[in-house]
């Protein structure tokens, strides 16, 4: 079986095209700079009939340059996909066969954008973010690796091999290599990005390793703007003693470099005097606190419906929470049969390390905004009502700062995304095979010179998530300014 090409039959036509719309966007953007810097802004002129009319100049050609550009190189890009997908298995090259394992997610991106697209008057912030195109971009990159951790982790497709399994032969293999003793051609004939330094496939260990960041990154971020909302917003309402007390606990944790606080959290020694587990227990427990206070300060005149909601989703989150604090090998395993789920010890670590570290920055931006809300009119007026602080904190403060916590939260995924990263880099928390894209980045860039690829790819997928998740930010808060 001979090895893949990139591009396969597709090369000879698409390639030529990728290359020259390359090279003609480099240019129109370049031309497009350099004319802005020395041209004056297009005039506007009243016509007679009172109407405006704008005279185009240079400026105006060589934007039209630019999308043109764009185009024809977004359309060779289609072109790969389109070919890979279509033509038999093979023909099209690596990057043919690598857009055909990636169908489900085409097809999940493509119902996601037309149906949002459809509903977007009614859709609130969430659907202004497609009138931004930095927000669709931002979107779309985000939404490709969702739906890839997705797949992969729920359904089992898109990968061709076991990401821990090693083939003998293929260590540090380049992309496109035949898989030995596989004769049949197919998804699982070849190693789509090449073998790593322990002849496992790259491009399964990528894909897994989206799994890993989808599972733990939104999670953690959840649990850290509970405790950041829980703390911040009694802080910035109340003022005085409650105040200086937790901003002095969060500017302490805030006061210690993160990747040492990280080292402390996750080393061994750390681990073994089972530190984590109870600090899991301390912080996984304002999720329930926030939901409690939540719904009995919306619902506190209608006791037997409020009493009625708490008990149950008290009970099923109790459960939940009582489930991922008793783990097997830590003090606090206490559960037993009744126990609904085992965290790997590794990713608890993790878990607990990111919400620890994240949640003090949470509470002072959360903190900040309750101070500014609370002297609006209708928090005054509210107030005048008789209502309870907790009601006008989570319900009057709360959804009016909606904006720039999400916005912030999208920003944390990605600070989160680059932690998870830069720990599995380090060798900390996952376990050494993991397939998390930082373990990855480290195993591979020891001979990153001679056989660059094991190390590129994964850097590649981690470079995109945070920047899509960036651009996420940027579309949300541009739309959010509207408001």
């Amino acid at each position: 079986m001979e090895p893949m090409t990139w591009t396969g039959s597709l090369g000879f036509v698409l390639n030529p095209l990728l290359l020259a719309g390359g090279v003609l966007l480099l240019v129109a953007v370049v031309l497009s700079v350099l004319i802005r810097l020395v041209t004056p802004e297009p005039q506007v002129t009243v016509s007679p009939d009172g109407t405006l009319a704008v005279h185009p100049g240079l400026r105006s050609y060589t934007s039209l340059a630019v999308r043109a550009a764009g185009a024809l190189l977004v359309a060779t890009l289609l072109a790969y996909v389109l070919g890979g997908i279509l033509l038999p298995w093979g023909q099209a090259g690596i990057v043919g066969a690598i857009a055909r394992r990636f169908l489900p997610v085409w097809v999940a991106l493509i119902l996601t954008f037309t149906l949002s697209i459809a509903y977007s008057p009614h859709l609130g912030l969430y659907g202004r973010l497609f009138d931004s195109t930095v927000g669709k971009i931002g979107f779309g990159l985000v939404m490709f690796w969702v739906f890839t951790a997705l797949s992969v982790g729920v359904f089992g497709w898109i990968a061709t091999h076991d990401p821990l399994a090693a083939v003998s032969g293929l260590k540090n293999k380049p992309p496109g290599i035949p898989v030995p003793g596989v004769d049949l051609l197919g998804p699982g004939s070849h190693y789509l990005l090449g073998g790593d330094n322990l002849a496992r496939d790259v491009f399964s260990r990528v894909v897994h390793g989206s799994w890993i960041v989808v599972q733990i990154a939104p999670i953690a971020t959840c649990f850290a703007f509970m405790v950041g909302i829980t703390l911040g917003l009694p802080a910035g309402y109340y003022g005085g003693r409650l105040d200086t007390a937790i901003s002095f606990l969060a500017n302490l944790i805030l006061a210690f470099p993160v990747i040492l606080l990280f080292y402390l959290l996750v080393t061994p020694e750390i681990v073994q005097t089972g530190i984590p587990s109870f600090m899991a227990a301390g912080l996984f427990i304002f999720p329930l606190v926030f939901v409690g206070v939540l719904i009995w300060s919306r619902y506190r005149t209608e006791p037997r419906r409020a009493m009625t909601m708490l008990g149950v989703i008290l009970a099923v989150m109790g459960w939940g929470y009582l489930s991922l604090i008793s783990q097997a090998g830590t003090p606090l395993a206490f559960m037993g049969p009744v126990d609904l789920f085992d965290v790997p010890p590794g990713v608890l670590v993790v878990f607990v390390s990111v919400v620890f570290v994240n949640s003090p920055t949470v509470f002072r931006i959360v903190r900040g905004l309750a101070m500014d809300i609370k002297t609006r009119d209708y928090v005054a007026a509210a107030q005048t009502r008789g209502e309870r602080p907790w009601y006008i904190m989570l319900w009057e403060i709360l959804p009016n700062a909606r904006g720039p916590l999400i916005v912030d939260f999208c920003l944390r995924i990605g600070y989160t995304t680059i932690l998870l990263g830069t720990l599995g880099f380090f060798g900390l928390g996952l376990p050494p095979e993991s397939p998390d894209w930082g373990s990855t980045i480290n195993a591979g860039r020891q001979l990153l010179a001679v056989f660059p690829h094991p190390a590129i790819v994964p850097a590649v997928a981690l470079l995109s998530l945070v920047l899509g998740l960036n651009l996420l930010a940027d579309g949300l808060r541009e739309e959010s300014l509207r408001d």
